[in-house]
């Protein structure tokens, strides 16, 4: 019994013997390796730094058109003890504070981030130390792969290696990105304040401290609100490590700080406009790091097209040019496939980068009115014949306890008018006739599934379009009438790749456009709308300017004028405006409608004028224009009309002879006549 006891011990303390061997071996292994590597890092040299490596806008067809980061790199090395203690104290607490006691990583702060990003399932908190982001800049791409990540630990170790902390903190210092080409805090403090470095007091270096992190959205220039929570932020964190009391931040944030004028890009650069564009879309809506954007040598393939941009910069020059302050904006849209094609969102570059596109201020006015009108055909509600009397009204409404007296233009009043003829001369009576026939919920649901984001309020005036929304809603609305009532989603940025050539991001593929109206009614919208540019319309004194098929609607505020309109290959919205809220005099109200018309023509000047395609549900018939019933040969002014089918004129007109046994025959298609219109107006010029 104690011989089998003994024996069983014998083989237990072996195995924990061989256990034991097995890991000393392993940790002198492992401790040896870790040593040959420290001492290969120790020798080897770090690669040449290279932050200059300009990142490139590429316009559809693969043409470098221009460059995101400044023309000139505004850098002003400087020593550490050069610099403010204040934006020292500042750039570590919010950045790195165990700065001084890691090794180039900081592990509890991984540790906590990565936590905090499960539980967030989100990337909400990152743990990048000040040496990791060195060696990104100085030596490394930004994309986002594991064999990057493991280049970044190599290198943070060998600067941590070779350098002091003092050294790495004063190269962090002269190499981060302020914004708006100044590298290093010497650039940004002579930008920002007009003064060295050193001299920055607590307040000036809580708001610069922040602005690394996002050197568009927190820059002071953009967007003070956004500067001023950063800088909250900062000085909170100051507090936290003991670097200031809380009354010294305070004051700090109170302070009411100067800036100097903004240094601006030269007026040299091709679409900047759109190069904003693109850098928010890349930043904010990709996530792509501003730093890679300004210096990564990345290349950005976008649905620019050169000439149209040429086109638009070219017309709203041409107009505007002797109106000082007035502002205008353009964008356009390739119905078909959602690219942007072009984009100008000021007047001036060089005096305001305000995009004017994304402004969601501007009241649209009657430009709205195709919505409302889109959703009456759908609903079946109202045909091309249905109508109202214009004249002054006053219309009750939210069970009579409100009412609501709009007025027309210069007071003029038509009388009894059908659809077509409301839109062509922009009828107010008829619009919110119009509205409580159908609904204002019904508008703005038809309106958010278009491409409206901004809020709309559910009252008459929505019909004359009081509820502010951007051009670019507009444009993407219309192009929605334009693809006979498919929506795409409009698209800037079709791939990203690194200089090597590498695909960083590439948009993804088009799913199968969202019908959200059926094509015979945007058809009967379109044809309709076509009334706009011809006698009596409100586009009619640009006509001569367009030799195609055109489809549009002008729109006219107090403070705000527009035009949007489309063809089969472009949809456009053009505003015009001050931005004071200065009123507008006839003369500049007038002056969207030619800036859309120079542009369009322009634009699509290689390309040879197309109708709009008839969809099936379609039927034409020919109806006597006084009565709206169908016409017979006795009517002495017929004229041909579109309507979704089933909601044609079923009875005929009896006040100019007897009633026939069935409609006119139709000899000429609508769209033909149509065509036919467009190609004598364009033959006679």
């Amino acid at each position: 019994m104690h011989k089998l006891v003994r024996s069983q011990r014998k083989p237990r303390r072996s195995r924990l013997l061989r256990l034991l061997k097995y890991t000393l071996y392993t940790s002198l292994f492992g401790a040896a390796l870790f040593g040959f590597t420290l001492l290969y890092l120790s020798q080897s040299g770090l690669p040449p730094a290279d932050s200059a490596k300009n990142s490139q806008l590429i316009d559809l067809k693969g043409q470098a058109v221009t460059v995101f980061s400044s023309s000139e790199r505004n850098r002003q090395p400087v020593g550490l003890n050069e610099i403010s203690p204040w934006l020292i104290k500042a750039t570590l607490a919010v950045e790195d504070r165990k700065f001084y006691d890691h090794f180039g990583f900081d592990i509890k702060g991984m540790l906590r981030a990565m936590f905090v990003n499960l539980k967030e399932m989100d990337k909400v908190q990152g743990a990048s130390t000040l040496s990791q982001q060195l060696a990104r800049n100085l030596y490394l791409s930004h994309e986002r792969t594991w064999s990057r990540k493991l280049k970044e630990a190599k290198l943070t170790t060998q600067l941590e290696m070779k350098y002091s902390k003092d050294e790495i903190l004063n190269m962090y210092l002269n190499e981060i990105y302020y914004g708006r080409g100044a590298y290093g805090i010497e650039a940004a403090s002579q930008m920002y304040f007009g003064k060295p470095a050193k001299e920055l007091g607590l307040a000036e270096s809580a708001i610069l401290a922040g602005i690394p992190k996002g050197p568009t959205y927190y820059s002071p220039y953009n967007h003070m609100k956004n500067a001023k929570d950063r800088q909250k932020i900062v000085l909170s964190a100051m507090v936290q490590t003991g670097s200031i009391t809380q009354k010294q931040a305070d004051e700090a944030y109170n302070r009411l700080l100067s800036f100097n004028s903004p240094q601006q890009r030269t007026r040299t650069d091709a679409a900047p406009y759109f190069r904003d564009y693109i850098r928010n879309i890349v930043v904010h809506d990709l996530g792509f790091e501003e730093s890679l954007l300004e210096h990564g040598g990345l290349r950005i393939y976008t649905t620019l097209d050169m000439d149209a941009q040429r086109a638009a910069e070219a017309a709203v020059a041409s107009e505007l040019q002797n109106s000082p302050d007035l502002e205008a904006a353009l964008v356009s849209i390739d119905p078909r496939n959602g690219y942007v094609k072009a984009l100008v969102g000021g007047v001036n570059y060089g005096t305001s980068q305000y995009n004017h596109v994304f402004a969601t201020t501007r009241q649209p006015g009657s430009s709205f009115k195709p919505i409302m009108y889109l959703t009456a055909l759908a609903s079946k509600k109202m045909t091309p014949v249905s109508t109202f009397n214009s004249q002054p009204t006053l219309f009750h409404y939210d069970d009579n306890r409100k009412t609501y007296s709009p007025k027309n233009y210069g007071d003029k009043y038509l009388g009894e008018i059908d659809m077509r003829k409301a839109i062509a001369a922009s009828d107010n009576i008829y619009a919110v006739n119009t509205i409580l026939t159908v609904g204002a919920d019904q508008v703005i649901e038809l309106g958010k599934k278009m491409g409206i984001t901004s809020p709309m309020e559910a009252v008459p005036s929505l019909a004359l379009g009081t509820s502010p929304v951007s051009p670019f809603e507009m444009a993407t609305v219309f192009s929605v009438i334009s693809n006979q009532g498919k929506k795409v989603t409009p698209v800037a940025v079709l791939k990203i790749t690194d200089e090597e050539g590498h695909t960083l991001y590439k948009a993804p593929q088009a799913k199968e456009q969202e019908q959200v109206i059926e094509p015979a009614a945007a058809y009967v919208l379109t044809q309709l709308m076509e009334s706009v540019f011809e006698i009596g319309g409100t586009g009619n004194r640009v006509s001569a300017e367009i030799k195609r098929p055109v489809a549009g609607k002008t729109g006219t505020t107090s403070t705000d004028a527009w035009l949007v309109g489309f063809t089969p290959e472009l949809s456009t919205a053009v505003w015009v405006g001050y931005d004071k809220g200065k009123t507008l005099g006839t003369a500049e109200s007038r002056k969207a409608a030619p800036i859309f018309a120079n542009f369009m023509e322009k634009a699509l000047e290689k390309v040879p004028p197309k109708i709009f395609p008839m969809p099936s549900g379609v039927v034409s018939v020919y109806i006597d224009s006084a009565t709206g019933k169908l016409a017979t040969a006795d009517c002495p002014d017929k004229k041909l009309e579109v309507f979704v089918q089933g909601t044609e004129p079923t009875e005929f007109c009896t006040a100019h002879g007897e009633q026939p046994a069935e409609p006119l025959p139709v000899e000429e298609k609508p769209e033909s006549h149509s065509w036919w219109s467009d190609l004598k107006r364009w033959w006679m010029e």
